[in-house]
Formats: C-alpha cells, sequence, structure tokens
C-alpha cells in the first residue's frame, strides 16, 4: 500500500456562478520514502493538489488515502492530529516567528501535540542538529541568513517526526548555492526514510528529484521517474553541510 493514495480526485470551486475544476479527476500514488516534485505554472492545480495531499483540504470528489486512512472518513479532530503527527510543511517565506529565537520556533508543533516542556527541548534540539543549526539555538530569526532559516523551518517541520515533509517553493527566497544546499538536505532525509514532497514551478528544481509529476490544467500532465547527474552532486554535499549556508 502506498503512503498516499488518490484515486479520481477533483476540487471544484463557484465563483460568480462559474465552476473552476482546480483538480480534475486525478489519481496518484506516493510510496514513503520518495523524493518527488510536482511541478506546474501558476493556476495549474499544483497548490491545489499539495493542499489536499496534506490535509490542508478536502476534494470534492474522489477519495485521499494516507497512512492506511481515508482522510474524507476523518473528523476534523482526527484530521488535525493527522496533519500534527504525520505531516510536516516548510514553506518558502519560512514562517518564523520573529519574537521566539530558533529553539522555541522549533517547539512550537509540539505544543500543540501536548509534549512536555523538557520533551519538547531535548527534541527540538535533536532536530535542530539534524540540520546543522545546533550553534544557533538562542538566535532569533533575524540574526540568520535565509539559508540558516529555512533549516530552522526544516528542523520545525520534522520536530514531530512525520512520515512525510511537504515543502511549498522552499528555494524561493535563496540565492542559487544556498538552494543548492538545501535541496541536497531534502535528499539526504528522503535518503533516511521519510517522504519528500516538493512544489514548484521551477525545472531546474523539479530536476533534482528522482521522480517528477507535472500538472496542467488540474490534470496530471506526465509523470516521469528519474534519476539525473546532478543527484549525485547533490548527495555529496548533504555530507558537507556547511553552517553558514
Amino acid at each position: 500500500m502506498a503512503l498516499l493514495e488518490l484515486r479520481n480526485v477533483s476540487k471544484i470551486y463557484h465563483l460568480g456562478g462559474e465552476e473552476i475544476r482546480a483538480l480534475d479527476g486525478v489519481s496518484l500514488d506516493i510510496g514513503g520514502g520518495e523524493f518527488v516534485s510536482i511541478i506546474g505554472p501558476s493556476g495549474s492545480g499544483k497548490s491545489t493538489l499539495m493542499h489536499i495531499l496534506g490535509c490542508l483540504d478536502t476534494p470534492s470528489h474522489g477519495t485521499v488515502t494516507l497512512d492506511g486512512t481515508e482522510v474524507q472518513r476523518a473528523t476534523p479532530r482526527e484530521l488535525a492530529h493527522m496533519r500534527n503527527r504525520k505531516i510536516g510543511f516548510v514553506f518558502q517565506f519560512f514562517n518564523l516567528l520573529p519574537k521566539l529565537n530558533v529553539v522555541q520556533n522549533v517547539e512550537l508543533p509540539m505544543i500543540y501535540a501536548g509534549v512536555s516542556g523538557r520533551e519538547r527541548r531535548k527534541r527540538a534540539e535533536h532536530a535542530l542538529e539534524l540540520v546543522e543549526m545546533s550553534h544557533r539555538l538562542k538566535n532569533r530569526p533575524s540574526q540568520l541568513s535565509g539559508g540558516q532559516q529555512q533549516r530552522v523551518a526544516i528542523a520545525r517541520a520534522l520536530v514531530n517526526d512525520p512520515k512525510i515533509v511537504f515543502a511549498d517553493e522552499p528555494t524561493g527566497n535563496l540565492d542559487t548555492h544556498t538552494g543548492e544546499i538545501i535541496l541536497a538536505l531534502f535528499r539526504k532525509l528522503s535518503q533516511e526514510g521519510r517522504t519528500i514532497i516538493i512544489v514548484t514551478h521551477n525545472p531546474e528544481i523539479a530536476a533534482v528529484t528522482p521522480r517528477r509529476i507535472e500538472i496542467r490544467n488540474g490534470k496530471i500532465a506526465e509523470k516521469v521517474d528519474e534519476r539525473l547527474a546532478g543527484l549525485d552532486r547533490l548527495a555529496a554535499k548533504a555530507g558537507s553541510l556547511a553552517p553558514a549556508a
């Protein structure tokens, strides 16, 4: 069984009497440990697809199954629990709280999960160690570079040990070199068994993932499974991430 399963999923919006099909009959399987990109131009439906895959929205038609649970049958409380425990999100604009320091930002998802203070600190420090940010625990976001802020955001996404991490344009606010290091980190996390799904409009970003799902006009236009030469270069960088990035 796949970790994520979509069967004939459609998402329909009604605006001013007009019916807009953001997704139109999408069927898709994503397995555990896959490193996948979802690519498409603005308005193609890729963000809607991410929201449905990430249990942030529900389809108008069709079924979504996450780790054996049919999403439509879950109560709002069960959905919130699934998002908190099984899914991590990383966004283009980092979404760190400026008044909290690094370790406090990473602890936030565990507060909602009811984790004790001592356990929160232990797990937050471990997550920051994974992304090589242990030396910046007490810094506030304004004291960090863009790459460092994104590493903190990744640590926050990892802190509840989710099975899936969604990254929405995760390198959009970073320079090319720092973006490559962040992508290498995602590759490393995938090799450790996590499912990583990157949503992007950039073909160069999508090209570094072994699997690429192209979406156009609400439909999957192309599914490509490939390993490019750039993967070897990124995997090598993952083993030597520079703390200053």
